[in-house]
């Protein structure tokens, strides 16, 4: 299965397919720590992930074989760790943009870097970061992107063919092939030092942008106006008193 040839220079080039695992992400893991020389670009797709994981520890779920559900290696040397959410923006924008030749309207992406279609979760995106020094050596990044499934357990989540209303299911190697495309051309636009056009664009395509909404800090309820992204990625929030940024796990949408 997942017999692709991607239109890239590097990613997808390399793939280890696994019918079943706890977490690809982990897997991806295992084989940077094992200390063998590992292709940049290399996937870990599985059919069934036991135990995904998403961004504040959440579970995510998928019916098996109906969805992507897959990592990729990366070796952005190129950028100090204090630039990693640089990546998250590519990362993000690259699913946004494969999506995209689909979907035409209500997509989105998510602080900090899940898909949204109208208010329902199409897709999560895990980045988890090796150092070395000061800068990233290895990143894992791990894609859960909801394709053909139907039928979801949470009323806030939705897929590609429940969107698109297409009545035949995707073909999975096919749409992995040119997601894979997709990514490698927006990290090649940061490794390339393009990232401030990228920012513009992931905020131009960011979720509730400049809307006022309500949120929550610490168990209180806010309302506020999402005005941008610093320079680390954290999120500027207008309220009552004042502009203040906010790291991952420190705020929360109210939906």
């Amino acid at each position: 299965m997942y017999k692709i040839q991607p239109n890239t220079l590097f990613t997808g080039k390399t793939l280890k397919y696994l019918s079943k695992c706890h977490s690809t992400n982990d897997i991806a893991a295992e084989m940077i720590q094992s200390g063998i020389n590992v292709f940049e670009g290399t996937v870990i797709i599985t059919d069934n992930q036991t135990a995904g994981r998403g961004q504040r520890g959440n579970v995510w779920e998928a019916i098996i074989g109906e969805n992507l559900t897959f990592s990729v290696i990366f070796k952005p040397t190129f950028l100090k760790a204090s630039e990693q959410f640089q990546l998250n923006v590519a990362v993000s924008l690259g699913v946004f943009d494969f999506l995209s030749e689909f979907i035409d309207e209500n997509l989105s992406v998510k602080w900090s870097n899940d898909i949204y279609c109208e208010d329902k979760k199409m897709g999560g995106i895990l980045i988890e970061n090796t150092l070395q020094g000061y800068h990233i050596g290895y990143s894992v990044v791990g894609i859960g992107l909801n394709i053909n499934q139907m039928e979801f357990g949470h009323p806030r989540a939705t897929s590609l063919r429940k969107v698109s209303q297409n009545p035949l299911k995707y073909d999975l190697a096919e749409m992995l092939s040119k997601l894979l495309e997709n990514l490698e051309k927006n990290y090649l636009r940061i490794k390339n030092g393009d990232y401030e056009s990228l920012k513009d664009r992931y905020l131009a395509n960011m979720y509730r942008f400049q809307e006022y909404h309500y949120f929550r800090r610490d168990g209180q309820q806010f309302t506020g106006q999402i005005i941008g992204i610093d320079e680390t990625g954290k999120l500027g929030i207008e309220t009552e008193g004042g502009v203040l940024y906010f790291d991952f796990k420190e705020v929360e949408f109210v939906i």
